[in-house]
């Protein structure tokens, strides 16, 4: 398997713990803090993340530069585009179709999941 496929699972598996954060996160905030689900998403996107570009940093791309700028733009690229991707999708599915949030937040999460990928390995964790 090629370094890339590698790093590709890696950065999946990564994501997997991730969705739970989020999901986690989604249901604390909408379940037990009673907050409506567009702000809950996203807080518990961001907090997702964090939780993601930590193991990353220590993982997936440790054998890249990492650090402060590394996160800095993780969250300017990533962050930003799965919190508004979120959102917009959110509010599509739950909004428009009554679709349950959390199974919402899950097709949501899947559909950005390439694209935060492909932004991770060639301008996030740069060589």
């Amino acid at each position: 398997m090629n370094g890339l496929a590698v790093r590709g699972l890696k950065f999946y598996a990564v994501g997997g713990l991730g969705i739970g954060v989020q999901l986690a996160a989604l249901s604390l905030f909408t379940g037990v803090l009673d907050w409506s689900y567009l702000p809950a998403t996203a807080a518990a996107v961001e907090l997702a993340v964090i939780h993601n570009f930590l193991w990353h940093d220590r993982w997936t791309w440790r054998d890249r530069p990492g650090g402060w700028p590394a996160f800095l733009r993780f969250n300017a690229t990533t962050g930003l585009t799965s919190i508004a991707a979120n959102l917009l999708l959110m509010r599509l599915l739950v909004g428009g179709f009554g679709m349950h949030y959390l199974a919402a937040n899950g097709i949501a999460v899947a559909l950005t999941a390439i694209a935060n990928f492909a932004v991770s390995e060639w301008f996030v964790f740069r060589r």
